[in-house]
């Protein structure tokens, strides 16, 4: 049984049973890679490599290269609400 946790469903009933019945069908969003002419293999390692992406950049960053993005985002982050 496919991993549903991280499945984004549609939120609109219409969209909701068409992505059943898709899956259901074996039209889901996994077989997309292999009807696409995309080999399956590519598209896992691909999937892999965007997952730890972020995690290594962060491991990259010296201390205070991270303080300066954690004080841009929470500046936005305020901008955004109205208070600044």
């Amino acid at each position: 049984m496919p991993d549903r946790s991280r499945t984004n469903r549609p939120k609109d009933p219409n969209r909701l049973a068409k992505s059943i019945v898709d899956e259901a069908a074996g039209n889901s969003e996994s077989n997309k890679a292999e009807q696409s002419g995309k080999d399956p293999a590519a598209v896992s390692l691909g999937r892999r490599g965007g997952l730890k992406g972020g995690k290594a950049r962060a491991e990259k960053l010296s201390k205070h290269e991270r303080s300066e993005i954690a004080r841009k985002a929470a500046s936005a982050r305020w901008r955004v609400n109205g208070h600044d």
